[in-house]
């Protein structure tokens, strides 16, 4: 187990007992879920733009997509499309990151850049599988096109621009106050991840569509066998690879809506 992560199961017990008293002067341990993108944008912001989507004035807030900006194309027409490319997701907006530099530690940033990658690689197979097990087969997913022109076919592109730490992170870092002075109160809102997005004809080279969101993971148990900063992330990104597949099969006028805006579950 190398450094930080051991620092963080050293602290997490602690956290673990001021989060389940929170929560159980909050909601009796109970469960708050909503069922309305309205409602996620209440206990959500979204994120600043990072810089992925060239136009991002353009985006606007739809009231039938779970995404908080979505840009479509005037004319877009999503039928002409079969096949879909799932790019690589990038990582460099995330490596921009303001408490990744104020960590002080050069291993423990080394760390964090190797679980980056590794975040990456999931959200990106995460999304792949969705597509490949979607029942209707919207799309037949293609690993590797090369540089060439191919008709009827989209390229995903991604980029993670933000996933905050883990509230055990801050609380073995001394980045967080102890037990009783909002430390675990603070985990209501930490648990964050926001992805940038758009969607390339691979024919034109053209972008069709942009979309961006910021969303909150469940507060639920702790894995101390597996203590990492981007612990909650995990959570929020299979959601993500989900509404990409709803929102590639909804039909004309159906919405696509973000079913749990936030859960409190200590235990």
């Amino acid at each position: 187990m190398n450094t930080y992560s051991q620092k963080i199961l050293n602290n997490s017990r602690e956290w673990v007992l001021s989060l389940c008293v929170v929560g159980a002067l909050l909601s009796g341990c109970a469960s708050m879920e909503s069922e309305s993108n309205k409602a996620k944008d209440k206990v959500v912001q979204p994120a600043p733009d990072a810089g992925f989507i060239e136009h991002p004035e353009r985006q606007s807030k739809p009231t039938d997509l779970p995404f908080q900006k979505v840009w479509i194309k005037p004319g877009y027409d999503k039928s002409g499309y079969h096949e879909l490319i799932v790019a690589p997701v990038n990582t460099r907006y995330m490596l921009e990151m303001d408490w990744l530099h104020s960590a002080g530690s050069a291993n423990w940033l080394s760390d964090v850049k190797k679980d980056i990658e590794e975040l990456a690689l999931y959200f990106h197979d995460q999304v792949v599988k969705e597509f490949k097990e979607d029942p209707n087969h919207r799309f037949r997913v293609i690993e590797y096109s090369g540089q060439q022109k191919r008709p009827g076919t989209l390229r995903l592109e991604l980029a993670l621009i933000e996933v905050n730490p883990s509230q055990p992170v801050l609380h073995a870092l001394a980045w967080a106050g102890p037990p009783g002075t909002g430390t675990a109160a603070g985990a209501v809102n930490q648990r964050r991840a926001a992805f940038e997005g758009r969607l390339r004809d691979l024919n034109t080279d053209e972008i069709v569509a942009t979309f961006a969101d910021r969303d909150t993971q469940d507060a639920g148990p702790l894995d101390l066998t597996r203590l990492t900063w981007y612990g909650p992330a995990r959570g929020i990104l299979d959601r993500w690879a989900q509404q990409f597949v709803k929102i590639a099969n909804r039909k004309p006028g159906e919405a696509v809506t973000d079913p749990t805006a936030y859960t409190l579950r200590p235990f």
